[in-house]
């Protein structure tokens, strides 16, 4: 005698694979976790970099700001050319020089790490802005003498001297994170990474449908 033949279930294109015994199902909080801190890591390492560069800009910036002169009559100190523009260049030159570094920056993260993230953008943003505060005080700090009574006293009586670095609009300290966002946005949008192109519909078997026999809806 033939024993009788077992009837087999039919084939389900959309059943996922069977688990080898004894192993686990990963769960979500298992896959994303690890993820989430190696990115929270980098945020960390980009945000360290980008605010100590700012040491980079506080020195170009003394070094291309234009000078405002003083001069003291021994009792007072005035301005020596009272129409000169030369404290809007400080404010302009530090704008420049910090919409630049911002630019660069974006574009470096991007090359470096092209798949984004919020903890990388926030990492970068809180860099430019940390970099931009550093480049202001170390501009200060390593520019001309900032106790302008004692540095009249030093160059005596109607001696022109260099006012401290003072950066007026504080506004312009967001050039730097803004244009660091602005940038790396734009690339990321550009030529980040895309999201996978759905699967196509297939039929009892797996067959890919075509147009004309995937099945039609009330308002086809």
């Amino acid at each position: 005698m033939t024993a009788p033949l077992t009837p087999q279930p039919p084939h389900d294109p959309w059943q996922a694979p069977a688990q080898p015994s004894g192993a686990a199902a990963p769960s979500g909080h298992e896959e994303d976790g690890p993820g989430m801190k190696t990115e929270v890591r980098q945020a960390a390492v980009i945000a360290a970099v980008v605010a100590l560069s700012g040491v980079l800009l506080g020195l170009a910036w003394m070094w291309l700001a234009p000078r405002v002169p003083l001069v003291s009559d021994g009792e007072a100190v005035y301005l020596k050319d009272t129409e000169g523009e030369q404290a809007i260049g400080v404010d302009g030159t530090f704008t420049l020089l910090a919409l630049g570094f911002g630019v660069l920056s974006g574009v470096v993260v991007f090359l470096l790490r092209r798949q984004g993230g919020i903890p990388l953008v926030a990492g970068l943003a809180l860099g430019g802005l940390l970099g931009a505060l550093l480049a202001w005080r170390a501009g200060v700090w390593l520019g001309p003498e900032t106790d302008v009574v004692a540095h009249a006293r030093a160059v005596g009586k109607g001696v022109v001297f260099d006012a401290p670095l003072e950066l007026k609009a504080k506004g312009t300290l967001l050039a730097w994170p803004v244009a660091a966002l602005a940038v790396h946005l734009g690339l990321t949008a550009l030529f980040g990474p895309r999201d996978p192109e759905p699967y196509p519909p297939v039929d009892f078997y797996g067959q890919p449908l075509d147009d004309d026999s995937r099945p039609r809806g009330p308002r086809d």
